[in-house]
């Protein structure tokens, strides 16, 4: 049985089995916030975080991406 299946048939989740699986594979939050008054929009910010760890970075800053083609040397 694959890790990803105990995870999510069983009943018990800790933060840490959470926290751990979003640290291994990354996680992109994005939301918008905004500040109006009588219907006129104020202030507008759009947020964009990534949530991953420096393991996961360092190894995905050495793959390429795809669709990438690689410059002649």
């Amino acid at each position: 049985m694959a890790e990803a299946d105990v995870i999510t048939k069983s009943k018990d989740v800790t933060l840490l089995e959470v926290l751990d699986r979003v640290l291994d594979k990354g996680a992109v939050v994005s939301g918008d916030i905004v500040i109006s008054i009588a219907d006129v929009d104020l202030i507008y910010i759009g947020l964009k975080v990534l949530l991953s760890s420096v393991e996961t970075m360092e190894r995905l800053r050495g793959a390429p991406m795809p669709g990438a083609r690689e410059e002649p040397t």
